[in-house]
């Protein structure tokens, strides 16, 4: 009574050992399935192979029981006609065994033959269950992995939660503040390039005005023009005097 509680308590620890690694990696149990019908299967098929061989070796008995039969039916024919009935009487006995482990040997062939495509039939029938358990468990792998990047996929983008309460938050805004103050250095930088701008610009202004009657002036020194046609003296007039108060200032 205690030996069979001690075994049945046993059997329950040893199914639960089997039920954890079933589940722990089921591929990998369906993978060591289908080596193991694999290993079956690849026995059977010898042992089919060397079935084959004695139902050739029964084949040829057949053969050659069929020939002596024939043979010796034609040495009884012979002696028949000869007259010789003795003879005739003995291959005539001769034959009739003959004839009768030729039967045997038939039934004995139909038999293994028989038997030989029903195990034919049996490893045909088990090779296809077992490429399509192959398909099953490339399939169930991919599956499997799958689901599994899936599941990782949404807790990551449960975990990474880009909210400014978090750190990745934070850094994040830390980020954004120093690209935004980068911007404000180059902005400030743009803006005050433009001081003085105007200045330079009068200044360039006043230059060119200052060198046109400069130009005019030695035109009409080397008497290339007269006064009259440019209008020097009015131009140093009205120009003069703005240009004086202009570069003063």
């Amino acid at each position: 009574m205690i030996l069979g509680k001690l075994w049945a308590v046993l059997g329950a620890q040893v199914n639960k050992l089997a039920n954890f690694f079933w589940t722990a990696d089921p591929i990998a149990q369906m993978q060591y399935e289908y080596d193991s019908a694999v290993a079956q299967l690849q026995d059977g098929r010898k042992g089919l192979e060397q079935y084959r061989a004695l139902v050739e070796r029964v084949s040829l008995q057949v053969t050659n029981a069929q020939k002596h039969a024939t043979n010796l039916e034609a040495k009884v024919k012979a002696y028949l006609q000869a007259g010789d009935r003795e003879t005739a009487a003995k291959f005539a006995l001769e034959m009739q065994k003959a004839k009768g482990e030729l039967e045997e040997n038939q039934a004995q062939l139909k038999m293994h033959e028989e038997s030989y495509g029903n195990s034919l039939e049996k490893i045909k029938h088990a090779s296809g269950k077992l490429s399509k358990i192959r398909e099953k468990i490339q399939k169930y792998d991919a599956e499997l992995k799958m689901s599994k990047a899936e599941a990782e996929i949404a807790q990551l983008a449960q975990t990474f939660n880009f909210d400014v309460s978090t750190d990745f938050g934070q850094i994040e805004q830390v980020i954004q503040e120093k690209i935004g103050l980068n911007k404000a250095k180059v902005r400030v930088a743009a803006d005050l390039s433009q001081e003085g701008l105007v200045d330079v610009k009068r200044e360039q202004a006043v230059e060119k005005v200052m060198a046109d009657q400069a130009l005019r002036q030695f035109e009409v020194e080397m008497g290339l023009v007269t006064p009259e046609t440019v209008g020097v003296k009015e131009d140093q007039k009205e120009l003069g005097p703005a240009t004086v108060s202009q570069t003063s200032k």
